[in-house]
């Protein structure tokens, strides 16, 4: 009989990938969703990759309520911990995104241990390792953490850091750290599946509506299909228990996502610019645009990530930057996301 794993955050972008690959490897899934009326969509979304049937179910679980986990959880051999709050807009009260981030991967991880998961795997990001005031140079590794305490960084970076020090707190008071592994993904890219998409797949979208210009910011990028397979690695892999991954490629600045496109897409990547906005233009139209201001404070500041110890331990090999890229703008064209 097959092994069943609990995908939370089912409808979304990592989530529906994370679906895909467990399908894939003849697991038997069990997607929470807050709405099981969605259930049609999601199944519809995920056929062009994986033949699902009567081996992916869905159970109705939020992470601001208690109700539902211990059913969500119950015969799970192992948990994929995805769903997380992300706006598009960091909100006033930091608190907003915090609590919920909090408590519910601490609701997901006490249901899933009382039930005897083997493994939960729970998904932060490199939030949490980026603004280590310790840190020497641009290099960060897993041994780097955000300092959460610092009401200078976005509620959503401090949400992550403290959702993280708390499931790791959580698992060393019940000595159980071999129970629980950690995925920090950087700004995930790839082919989407549906509607729900990564809040960083914005970057390819708006390159390729024609702006006139991109500010000097860059990320950590990687393929939401590389992320999904580190998951079910940290989860099956002895090795990876009690253990941090980092998830992330290589860092690009916006202009040199645009530089592939361009490439890659030949005329289809005509509207796209490699031309870089000065930093003072930026700080000027963030009066007007709100999701600018979030990253006033990291414009021109490049940070680069160690994947060393998820390639080492796992032995993950993340796929080139360029066919991610491609494969995103490809499947936002597809999708009518992206108007030609």
């Amino acid at each position: 009989m097959a092994e069943t794993v609990l995908v939370t955050g089912g409808s979304g972008y990592l989530g529906g990938w994370c679906i895909v690959e467990l399908l894939r490897h003849g697991y038997e899934v069990r997607a929470s969703v807050r709405d099981l009326g969605r259930e049609g969509e999601i199944r519809e979304s995920l056929a062009t990759e994986a033949e699902a049937g009567a081996r992916l179910s869905f159970v109705c679980a939020d992470l601001g309520d208690e109700a539902g986990w211990s059913e969500a959880v119950a015969g799970c051999r192992y948990v994929l911990h995805v769903a997380s709050p992300f706006p598009s807009v960091q909100p006033d009260d930091p608190d907003e995104l915090i609590v919920p981030a909090r408590e519910g991967t601490l609701r997901v991880l006490g249901a899933a241990l009382d039930a005897g998961a083997e493994r939960v795997v729970v998904t932060s990001s490199v939030a949490a390792i980026r603004n280590d005031p310790g840190a020497s140079g641009s290099d960060r590794t897993e041994a780097n953490w955000t300092d959460s305490a610092n009401e200078a960084l976005s509620p959503y970076t401090r949400s992550k850091t403290i959702a993280e020090r708390a499931a790791w707190d959580f698992v060393e008071q019940r000595g159980q750290r071999d129970r629980l592994a950690v995925v920090n993904p950087g700004a995930i890219l790839g082919p989407v599946l549906s509607d729900d998409r990564s809040y960083s797949l914005q970057v390819v979208e708006r390159l390729m509506g024609g702006l006139p210009g991109v500010p000097k910011f860059g990320f950590g990028f990687v393929d939401v299909r590389d992320v999904a397979a580190l998951e079910i690695a940290a989860m099956t892999s002895p090795d990876a228990g009690g253990e941090r991954f980092i998830a992330v490629n290589s860092f690009l600045w916006m202009s040199e996502v645009g530089e592939i496109l361009r490439n890659g897409l030949g005329s289809r990547g005509a509207k796209v610019t490699t031309r870089t906005v000065p930093n003072l233009a930026v700080r000027a139209m963030a009066i007007f645009d709100p999701s600018l201001r979030s990253i006033l404070g990291d414009l021109g500041q490049r940070v680069d990530y160690s994947n060393e110890h998820a390639k080492s331990l796992l032995g993950w090999q993340p796929r080139p930057l360029e066919e991610t890229i491609i494969d995103c703008a490809e499947s936002l064209i597809q999708a009518g996301v992206v108007k030609q």
